[in-house]
């Protein structure tokens, strides 16, 4: 069975007119499908994310301070999408990540870096397709603020 497919924006199917063999991606077979849940995408792309050399953090300020309140929290657990949000379908995925860069990183080599880990780590452990990654520099983390944080941290 073949089917005629047009392009879309941000598509990869076929030019108009050529016929092509339906989409088989590893989710899908005559035994039955596969569903991913967001959360398992947005782990992942965290996780991705946060293994660029670069990255401080993920997530804004408000994020932030809950998630090292809930790491302080006997039981608690790392939030890895923290900073986060995919939109996952059949076959793709498109991620927004927001990011803290540490000062002195080219921002622009920062976001190519994480686009290229978060789209190959995605794609080959779920079979997704990722459409996009958008990329939210929300501040840049300097030296000092490491020193000022470990003063407030302290137990008297």
């Amino acid at each position: 069975m073949t089917e005629t497919t047009h392009r879309t924006a941000g598509s990869t199917a076929a030019a108009p007119g050529r016929t092509t063999a339906p989409a088989r991606s590893g989710l899908a077979s005559e035994h039955g499908s596969t569903t991913i849940a967001d959360t398992v995408v947005s782990k992942i792309a965290g996780i991705a994310a946060r293994d660029v050399s670069g990255v401080h953090a993920l997530g804004g300020g408000a994020a932030r301070a809950v998630g090292a309140l809930r790491e302080r929290i006997p039981g608690g657990r790392v939030n890895h999408s923290q900073g986060v949000s995919v939109e996952v379908g059949e076959r793709q995925a498109a991620v927004d990540v927001e990011l803290i860069a540490e000062y002195g990183v080219a921002i622009a080599d920062l976001a190519a870096a994480v686009r290229r880990n978060v789209i190959a780590s995605v794609e080959r452990m779920t079979g997704l397709e990722v459409t996009e990654v958008d990329i939210e520099v929300s501040d840049v983390h300097l030296p000092e603020d490491d020193e000022a944080e470990q003063r407030t941290a302290r137990v008297q």
